[in-house]
Order: structure tokens, then sequence, then C-alpha cells
């Protein structure tokens, strides 16, 4: 056989599955295999996928005919499309439909929230989505068995697996309280985009209620997005104890430094703030939602989704509370330990790439 060539494909690509690309890049080149990555340019300039070893065409994240022609011919000769998320799912399925020797491989990442008529405009994209892939790797069970009921042929628990945070590999946790002014009161740290569905508002609401705690805690949130200001206008009219960080290249640093990690909502099957945090032995409240509970498994401090009062009280009984904060950061380096490692990751797909493959001849 000629040397196999795969085309990763992204969207707007989140936190999560960017990393994913990048760790599966790296992974596929160290093992011989050629990769292309075609993605939204302002990715490359944040993951370095040149740098994993792979080819990176700037695609934006568009289906008009100049994109998907642009994605065709990057995905001209490949032995196997792999797209990452839906909209990218989408895309892919148009490119391979005029290619029906070349199998395109789906890792659906994340549930999205929907309602009313939106609900059912998203199940329609998410058969779409997986009408046209030869294998599903859902990142969690609760997307396998969506992705089995929208009609996927074959639907397989993803591994996935992203480098763990370095410590040392930035500032000292005791400098980065030092910078934010959190030396001689608690540190609650939370991350993610600043846009709609990640719990900001319950956060705020919880944030509220630590005024009344002596000192007051600081909740630092790291991440950027559209809802930002409207976010800090409430902070700045309710004198809530909040501060919003921006994008943060030391996201490790940042929660090494806390006292709790947050995880107010998030759709998505494995959360980089869960895992970054439970690898490093931080405490962390997480709303019982999504993959999440999978996941982090007993190494959590579980909240009702959307529950404000629920939040606040469970991270101020934390706070309060040393000993249970130890009891949960050994639990959560233990559930880190259990997780899929890169190399498992890589062999897993490798594995699916040579079954497809060898299927066509």
């Amino acid at each position: 056989m000629t040397k196999l060539r795969t085309v990763q494909v992204l969207g707007g690509g989140s936190a999560g599955s960017s990393a994913h690309v990048r760790s599966l890049a790296a992974g596929l080149v160290a093992r011989g295999v050629r990769v292309t990555v075609c993605a939204p340019g302002a990715l490359e300039e944040e993951y370095d996928f040149r740098g994993a070893g792979a080819e990176f065409l700037a695609v934006p994240r568009r289906s008009d005919p100049l994109a998907l022609a642009a994605l065709r011919a990057a995905c001209e000769g490949a032995h196997v499309v792999h797209a990452h998320g839906l909209h990218a799912a989408l895309r892919a399925g148009r490119v391979v439909a005029s290619a029906p020797r070349q199998p395109l491989v789906v890792t659906w990442h994340a549930l999205s929230p929907a309602e009313g008529a939106r609900a059912q405009w998203l199940r329609l994209r998410e058969r779409r989505a997986v009408r046209d892939a030869a294998v599903v790797l859902g990142a969690s069970s609760v997307i396998v068995d969506r992705a089995r009921t929208r009609g996927a042929r074959d639907a397989r628990l993803g591994a996935i697996g992203i480098p763990a945070p370095r410590r040392g590999a930035g500032p000292h946790p005791g400098k980065v309280r030092a910078e934010l002014g959190a030396m001689d009161r608690a540190l609650v740290v939370a991350v993610g985009a600043l846009e709609p569905h990640r719990g900001h508002g319950t956060l705020l609401d919880a944030a509220r209620v630590w005024r009344g705690r002596e000192p007051v805690p600081l909740v630092a949130v790291a991440g950027e997005g559209p809802w930002r200001a409207g976010l800090q206008r409430r902070i700045d009219a309710e004198g809530l104890p909040v501060r919003l960080l921006g994008r943060r290249d030391d996201v490790a640093s940042l929660l090494a430094a806390a006292d709790v990690a947050v995880l107010a909502d998030c759709r998505e099957a494995r959360p980089l703030l869960a895992q970054e945090a439970l690898r490093l032995g931080v405490p962390l409240v997480a709303a019982s939602v999504g993959g999440v509970p999978e996941l982090v498994g007993e190494a959590v401090e579980p909240v009702p989704h959307g529950d404000a009062p629920a939040l606040a009280a469970a991270v101020g009984s934390l706070l309060d509370d040393p000993e249970r904060r130890a009891a949960l950061a050994a639990a959560g380096r233990a559930q880190a330990s259990s997780w899929p490692t890169e190399d498992d990751t890589v062999a897993q797909v490798l594995s699916v790439y040579d079954e497809l493959r060898a299927g066509r001849g």
C-alpha cells in the first residue's frame, strides 16, 4: 500500500476538538502518516498544526462554493477524510459525496442545546452529519447513542486523549495569585468562551452569594467571546467579585493556583477545564450535564444544571473543608489516570483508518 494520507477537517473548532486534532496530527505524523489539517486560519496561529508536522490549509468556516472548492481540492487523493464536529462533518460530507470511494470518519465532540423549532433543525443537521460517515467516533457514550438514533451506520466510543498540562511550564501559582490579587482570599477559577450556554450567568448568580463570605473569594474567568461586554456590565453594576481575564495561554498555571475550579455548564463530552483540573489535583465543582458525569466519575462535587444556589453552596462548602478538597484532589488524579492517552487515541484512529482502507481494496 502507498503511504496513508488523511485530511483532518475542523469547523469553528472548540478548544477541545482543536487540541484533539493537534495531538492526533502529531501522533499520526510520528507513525508515518501524511496529515493535512483544513481549518480557519486563526486556529493555526493558536494550535500550530504545522509544528506537529502536518500540512495546513486555511479554509474558512463557510459552506459557500469557494470554501467547499478549497476543501475538495485539499481532500483530493486522501485515503480518509476525518471531520471533527457537526459543522465540519456537514461540509466534509458534501465533499466526499463526489468521491464515493473516499471514506469519511466523524468525531462528534459535543451535544448542542436546542429547544422548540431549533431542536428540529438540529436533529436534521445531526442526521445529515452522520449519514455520510463510514464511522462515527463519539466522545461519550451519550453521543454514541445519539449518533445511532440519528442513523449512523457505525458509531463507536472514541478514545479522546489530549496532552496533560505540564507543571512548571508557566508562572508559579503564587505569582499567579499575586497577579490576580488573591493572596489572602480564596481563588475560584472558571474557563470557557464567553457565549451562551456556558453557564456564566449561573456563575455570576453564585458569585453574588459569595459576597457574604469573609474574606470574599475572587472568581477568575478565562475566556473571550461575544458576551464579555454584557457580563462586565453586570459585574460592575452588582459589584461582583469577578474578573474576566480574556484569552489566556497559561490556563494550567491558572488552574494550579486555584482553590476550586468551576464548570457551570458545558455541552462538550470531555471539557478541557475538567480534564486539566483533575489532572492537576484541583477540586472541581461541575454541573451534571452532557458527558461530564461519565468523564469525572466520583472525582467531583456535582451540582444540578443551572442551579446557582446549589453551585454557591457547593463551592462555599469546599472552601470551608480542606479535607474534602484534598480528597477530591486525590480522586481527580486517580480518575485522570484512567483516561485514554494520546497513544491510545492515535492507535484507535489508525485502526479505524486501516479497517476502512482495507475494506476499499
